[in-house]
This record gives C-alpha cells, sequence and structure tokens, in this order.
C-alpha cells in the first residue's frame, strides 16, 4: 500500500477531474496554497483549493473532497464532491501556477536568482503539500510534455537530462506582481542572505520586484545592501522610496558611503534628503561633499575610534562594547590630544593582549602615518603599500582629526578609475 504519491504541479495543469461515478466534471487550472500571514508558512504549504474550468466557467473549490493518485504511472485528479470557496479564502491564499510557475525566486541556499520550471508535491491520507521547485532542464522539458521521450533517447548513449531541485524551505518569492500579500520585514527569509549577495541578487531584478524585495528589508539590512549596490542600483532604489523612508536608511549607512551615493543623484534630491536626515548625520554628509573630487576627504570615513592617552585598556574596551562599530573602524584606533589633534595609533592586538590596568599611552605607537584631508587620492596607494596599512589617519591643516581612509575604499577607487579608463 503506497503511504504517500509525490507529483509534479505540470502533471496536474490541465488534468481532467472525475467524480465519484467516473465521469468528468471539469479541468485543472492551478492548485490554492494556504499561506498563514501571521506565521509567514510558505514553508510546505498544504493544498487548500484547485481552480476547475467546465464549459467556459471558472470555479474554485475547496481541496479536501479531491484526491491524486497514480494510475500505470500516469496521474488521476478524482473528487467525491464540490464544495465552493468563499472569496476571502481564496483572496488570502496563493495560486501555485499563477504565483511561482516562470517566475523568478530566491535560492536562498544557493543565494542567487533562478527562474521555476516546475513545482514538486507530495500527497498524503491528510492533504497535499509543496516540498520542492524544479529548476532544471527536465522541469522545463516536462513543461512541454516531452521529458519521458527524451529521458529514454538520452539513456541509450548514458546521458542523462540535467535536473535541480530547491526544498521549499529555501525559497523565496521575489515578484509580488501577482498577488497582492507582502512578506512583512519579520517573515521575509530574505533577512538571512549577505548584503553582497542580496545586492547580487536584486540588481539582477527588474526596476519593479528589485523595489518590492528592498521594501520588505527591514532599515539595518536595507542599509548595509545598499551600500553593496552599483551607483545606479542606488540612485533607482532611492527614487522608489518616499523621502523619509529613504533618509531613515541613508541614517544607518557611514557618512562617506551616504555622501558617495548623494554625489551621483539629482542636487535637489539630494538636498532633500539631507534637509530630512538627522542634523548630525546631515552635518557630517554635507561635510564630506564639500571636498573635491581626486582628494583624500571625499572618501575618509568620518567614523573613527579614538581616546585619551590616559584611558585604561579596560575603559576602551567598555567604550567599544558601548558603541558596537562597523568592522572597518577597528582597522586602526586614535590617540587624540584634549584639542583632538593626532598624537598616536594603537591597535585592536595591542588592546587584546594587553592587562586591563594598562592605559593607552603605555600601548600607543607615536608620531603616526598620517594624510592631509585636501591631499590628492594618488599619494594613498603607496603609502599603504610601503608602511602595509589597512587603514590611515587623515587630519587637517591643524592637524586635528578628520577621519580615515580605509583599504576598502582605495580598492574601490582604483577599481572605478581603471572602468573609467576602459
Amino acid at each position: 500500500m503506497t503511504l504517500f504519491t509525490t507529483f509534479y504541479l505540470s502533471r496536474i495543469l490541465g488534468k481532467k477531474v472525475y467524480n465519484a461515478n467516473g465521469s468528468p466534471i471539469g479541468v485543472v487550472k492551478d492548485l490554492l496554497i494556504r499561506y498563514d500571514a501571521s506565521s509567514n508558512s510558505l514553508s510546505h504549504p498544504d493544498v487548500c483549493g484547485v481552480k476547475i474550468k467546465a464549459k467556459n466557467i471558472i470555479s474554485i473549490y475547496s481541496f479536501r473532497s479531491f484526491r491524486i493518485e497514480k494510475e500505470k504511472g500516469r496521474m488521476r485528479v478524482t473528487c467525491d464532491a464540490l464544495e465552493e470557496l468563499l472569496p476571502e479564502v481564496v483572496e488570502n491564499n496563493l495560486f501555485l501556477s499563477d504565483t511561482f510557475l516562470d517566475k523568478q525566486i530566491v535560492d536562498l541556499n544557493g543565494r542567487k536568482l533562478v527562474r521555476v520550471n516546475d513545482v514538486r508535491l507530495v500527497s498524503l491520507s491528510i492533504g497535499s503539500y509543496v516540498v520542492a521547485v524544479d529548476i532544471g532542464v527536465e522541469g522545463l522539458l516536462r513543461r512541454i510534455g516531452i521529458a519521458k521521450p527524451l529521458k529514454y533517447f538520452f539513456s541509450l548513449f548514458n546521458v542523462a537530462i540535467p535536473s535541480k531541485f530547491i526544498l521549499w524551505e529555501d525559497v523565496e518569492a521575489v515578484d509580488f506582481s501577482n498577488f497582492n500579500i507582502r512578506l512583512s520585514k519579520s517573515q521575509t527569509k530574505l533577512q538571512t542572505l549577505h548584503p553582497s549577495d542580496l545586492a547580487d541578487i536584486i540588481e539582477d531584478l527588474g526596476k519593479k520586484a528589485s523595489t518590492d524585495v528592498f521594501a520588505v528589508l527591514d532599515e539595518e539590512k536595507a542599509a548595509d545592501v545598499l551600500e553593496e549596490l552599483e551607483p545606479d542600483a542606488q540612485v533607482h532604489i532611492l527614487e522608489s522610496l518616499s523621502i523619509e523612508k529613504a533618509a531613515d536608511v541613508l541614517e544607518k549607512m557611514p557618512a562617506d558611503e551616504v555622501a558617495d551615493i548623494l554625489d551621483v543623484l539629482e542636487k535637489e534630491k539630494a538636498e532633500q534628503l539631507l534637509n530630512e536626515m538627522d542634523k548630525s548625520s546631515s552635518e557630517e554628509v554635507r561635510e564630506l561633499l564639500g571636498y573635491p573630487l581626486n582628494t583624500v576627504g571625499s572618501i575618509m570615513s568620518t567614523d573613527v575610534l579614538s581616546f585619551n592617552s590616559e584611558f585604561t585598556i579596560e575603559e576602551v574596551l567598555c567604550d567599544i562594547r558601548g558603541r558596537k562599530p562597523e568592522n572597518e573602524e577597528l582597522y586602526s584606533l586614535f590617540v587624540t590630544n584634549e584639542n583632538d589633534q593626532l598624537v598616536a595609533t594603537f591597535s585592536l592586538r595591542d588592546v587584546v593582549i594587553s592587562e586591563p590596568e594598562t592605559t593607552v599611552k603605555d600601548i600607543m605607537k607615536p608620531s603616526p602615518v598620517y594624510l592631509y584631508d585636501y591631499q590628492k587620492l594618488d599619494d594613498i596607494a603607496e603609502l599603504i603599500s610601503k608602511y602595509n596599512l589597512l587603514a590611515i589617519p587623515v587630519v587637517d591643516s591643524d592637524e586635528i582629526l578628520q577621519g580615515m581612509v580605509v583599504i576598502d575604499d582605495v580598492i574601490d577607487d582604483l577599481m572605478d578609475k581603471r572602468k573609467t579608463h576602459k
């Protein structure tokens, strides 16, 4: 006795449905899967309805009285009774074919955008459930009805047709154009992806879908992703958001990254965003925008960690924990005097290996290598190479610490120059 039956959506679509007497009552046009917005139960959703076409009339029935079975290798759909679903039930759930077939989805495990060729389901005594999507060649051939003969033909030469499945729990829908349900920020599985992977996915999407995907990210994740996008994609995303929403996201980003983005926006739009941002963030960005291109100040980060030389290691660690800095801020730590002038540097390694009562002046390195904010960018690469630095402090003409240039930004700048000269 077979405890379950696996089947593909493509093998069910267009199939005749028979009643208890064996008479046809219509053909299957789609399956309705349950969607619980409160729990985001897209993980192995059950089939709750079926769309049937009979004599050019479309009806949607409860799936409770339907059975899907295999008879001699062929799928058979039978129905004991027809119970129409209420309109609100249909509206709050998803049609499997309309929503996913030939649509782009995110493969969370592979961290990439793929297209759905077919959907695999399993029928149990308690109901039918979605288990995976087929993104392989075999799924495409199955859709057009030539998978079996081609598989047999290629088997004669010991050649297999490529097949590839993604488990349903590793699937995230990204094309919301065919239904009104939106994933909430707390529900979307996209939050689990690295910002760089999400940026690649968004860049591969169409304009409408890319803004839909970005809209479901929380502000912290949205800021990280926006930072990773190419300039044209950044502009598109910002233009798709309200001024308030865009400003909230920009406030979560480093000031130098915001300055780079606003620099390519229309001046009127950039000014609107700056006016909407909180005062301290806005002033920081405006200061960076004031530097001429090709100067150190134009690419420096103003997010730095500076300390008084009398601080103990314990106080330094406590301060760092409180600030929760980004990785780049920890490349180098700075020592400033009462006038905010740069006097020395020290490293996170120095902090980690020192005793809690040790003071900063005992581990700091005086007379540090530094750059002036109006110095030309061409001078940076030589200093980084010569002194093997991850970050170089930046000072003004009075040697007041203004920020630092990190190696990541130098590499990005060099890559942009290389692209420009191609």
